[in-house]
């Protein structure tokens, strides 16, 4: 972290962290899964002060997760894909750079919030909007451009990820009782953020191993099962802001997990799916229905847990999420081979556990504090490896003599 602060303070700089897109968002992705959980942790075991920004701890810990950790994986993970999947030029670093110090300002202004008022809250509000929308227009041009615009769902979800935030920076402002609910809302985009990247790399990954176990590779990610799980996480996602907590949005979160599971049925391609890369994405896809079941199941009857299936949702899906897909891209783009070494799905197996302890916390344990604190040590300790592991990869020249994301020969 420090090494990236220092880079990005020398404009000429020509680290190898600036080579491509993800390589210092992907640090601070991990950085920020590890940071911003254990003063959490401490607040939860002990009462430590978190900082007093408006709307109180809890806005604190959601919104940061949400638009510090996550924010900064979809940013990594943009800059690098929109030019592969357009076939354009890498972002220049010194974009890079400004979106970075972009996204470390709006952290500022948003933990300092509490101290400076409204004027650090039209502030925060005003960085994030400007992150979320230099990265809307940088992408913008390139994937209008695409002749079959088969892209474009990403634009539409930096917008939608844009009106959120707007959202509950307004309702800070107005001191309103119901801020959470727009990062509520952010978490349904999330989902939707989840699928639409998840059909692209699943695609690679899935017909890979196919092809390493001698088998025809023939998997597709079916647009209409995709699309009926899309449309049912913006119906119930809709519920929830407009009609929080009715038996509507009982119903809506039902129908999601089982448009989960229906759209799982694209994934049963035999004993492949056991294998480690196959098997760490469908997990994305398991903590995914079944957070939007306990979900439902909490609105409905005393047999679910709505907060635990957020968690699935949160630390389970999107946190699995975000691994994957800096694994992946994190070692294909600085031209080295998939990582086979058993860190790997340890870690995963990690996330699994950790959502899946959370979710069960005040479900079926009694002591939902140790539950608390271990699944926030388990969720630290998989992101402390991604560091231990991958950094050092962020960090170097690709070994193939390459330059930039998509390995284009130096001159």
């Amino acid at each position: 972290m420090l090494t990236m602060l220092r880079e990005a303070a020398r404009p000429t700089a020509a680290h190898p962290l600036w080579l491509c897109g993800m390589r210092p968002f992907f640090i601070a992705t991990a950085a920020a899964a590890v940071l911003l959980m254990v003063p959490w942790l401490a607040f939860l075991a002990a009462g430590w002060p978190l900082p007093p920004v408006a709307g109180g701890p809890f806005a604190w810990h959601a919104h940061e997760l949400l638009y510090g950790f996550a924010l900064a994986s979809v940013l990594g993970f943009l800059l690098t894909a929109v030019p592969e999947f357009t076939g354009t030029a890498d972002f220049a670093p010194v974009t890079v750079r400004r979106l970075l110090l972009l996204w470390l300002a709006a952290r500022m202004a948003f933990w300092l919030g509490g101290w400076g008022g409204a004027p650090l809250i039209v502030l925060s509000g005003l960085l994030h909007l400007a992150l979320i929308g230099a990265l809307a227009a940088l992408a913008a041009p390139r994937l209008w451009a695409d002749p079959q615009r088969q892209h474009l769902s990403f634009l539409w979800t930096l917008l939608a990820l844009g009106i959120c935030e707007a959202g509950f920076h307004v309702e800070l402002l107005a001191g309103t009782a119901t801020p959470l609910r727009w990062l509520y809302v952010s978490v349904g985009v999330y989902m939707v953020l989840v699928v639409v990247a998840l059909s692209r790399i699943s695609m690679r990954i899935v017909n890979q191993a196919l092809s390493d176990a001698g088998q025809a590779t023939d998997y597709l990610a079916r647009p209409p099962r995709r699309n009926l799980l899309i449309v049912c996480i913006m119906l119930y996602t809709g519920a929830e802001l407009l009609l929080p907590g009715s038996r509507l949005s009982g119903w809506l979160a039902l129908a999601t997990g089982a448009a989960v599971f229906q759209l799982m049925n694209d994934w049963h391609v035999g004993r492949v799916l056991l294998t480690r890369w196959p098997l760490m994405l469908y997990a994305i896809y398991v903590c995914m229905g079944l957070g939007y079941v306990c979900m439902g199941l909490g609105l409905l009857t005393p047999l679910g847990s709505f907060p635990g299936g957020r968690h699935l949702l949160t630390a389970g899906a999107l946190g699995l999420a975000m691994l994957g897909a800096m694994s992946i891209a994190g070692r294909a783009h600085c031209g080295r081979t998939p990582d086979e070494r058993a860190w790997l799905p340890l870690a995963a197996l990690g996330l699994f556990l950790a959502a899946g302890v959370r979710a069960a916390a005040g479900w079926l344990l009694t002591d939902t504090m140790e539950a608390w604190l271990l699944a926030g040590v388990l969720w630290c300790g998989v992101f402390a490896l991604y560091l231990r592991h991958l950094a050092p990869v962020l960090l170097t020249r690709r070994r193939d003599g390459r330059h930039g994301c998509h390995g284009v020969q130096e001159a």
